[in-house]
């Protein structure tokens, strides 16, 4: 992708993030929660999974 394109899209990007904190900045954060929520139990299952593995062994 052309570095003009990619760069009006990464514009396009921040202008709605910022859009959508200032028009519901409580559903902004909920969904903020939720992604690190998700990104903090995916780490937690690999935990998991490679603990397991080692003891198993």
């Amino acid at each position: 992708m052309p570095p003009s394109i990619k760069k009006v899209f990464t514009w396009i990007f921040w202008i709605f993030v910022l859009w959508a904190i200032f028009t519901s900045p409580n559903k902004a954060a909920d969904i903020v929660v939720t992604i690190w929520e998700i990104i903090v139990n995916g780490f937690n299952a690999i935990a998991t999974f490679f603990d397991r593995l080692i003891t198993a062994f």
